[in-house]
């Protein structure tokens, strides 16, 4: 449309619509973060997921470094959400965490990382970041939020153990998964994922005796 000057009329953006399109893009990004790396995946490549042109960019984040701390933060949020629904789906802690334990170490996580959790998708990228980068205090955030669901689930007598039993059950989670992942294709793989869920299997950790 041309105004009465010959000048072309662009149309403006609602709230809603801009809003919207930086939903997209974290989400699309989230996503590719995980299957592929932070550092291995353009902004081009991140807008065209998102079905936005790249110049669109810098209107929503600064850097690409500003948009991995949100996609990594977006990556926690949704994850966590998922775990509080499975645990709510069950009648007691011990039937909870084994839920948690056993889809977070299944084939499917393994082999779906785009969908799966942050946790062990970002974690290799996120170690080599520097101690002030945006995205590692994202995802410190997140795995605490991530802790104190699997604290809720814990069946111990141990002062503190919650936490403490929650520390290890993800250790063992994501490191499982990130071994499995990393073996895909060979045997060792499948018994990575069997290895880890057993070690994981309900049990209760006894009060300490003092000694």
């Amino acid at each position: 449309m041309y105004l009465s000057d010959g000048s072309i009329l662009v149309p403006r953006v609602s709230r809603e619509q801009t809003d919207n399109n930086r939903i997209a893009i974290t989400d699309a990004s989230a996503r590719l973060f995980r299957e592929r790396g932070i550092d291995n995946v353009s902004v081009a490549e991140l807008m065209a997921a998102a079905g936005l042109t790249h110049g669109g960019f810098y209107g929503h984040f600064e850097s690409k470094d500003e948009l991995a701390a949100e996609a990594c933060r977006w990556a926690f949020g949704r994850s966590a959400e998922r775990w509080k629904k499975r645990v709510a789906e069950k009648s007691d802690r011990s039937l909870a965490r084994a839920a948690l334990t056993d889809r977070y170490l299944s084939v499917q996580a393994r082999s779906n990382p785009g969908a799966s959790c942050p946790a062990a998708a970002f974690a290799g990228d996120v170690a080599r970041e520097s101690a002030d980068a945006p995205v590692r205090a994202a995802y410190a955030a997140g795995v605490e939020e991530l802790l104190k669901v699997l604290a809720s689930v814990q069946e111990t007598d141990m002062p503190h153990g919650d936490r403490e039993g929650a520390l290890a059950d993800l250790a063992t989670m994501v490191g499982g998964l990130i071994l499995a992942r990393a073996t895909e294709g060979k045997p060792i793989s499948d018994e990575f994922l069997t290895a880890a869920r057993r070690r994981l299997k309900p049990h209760k950790r006894p009060r300490s005796s003092g000694y």
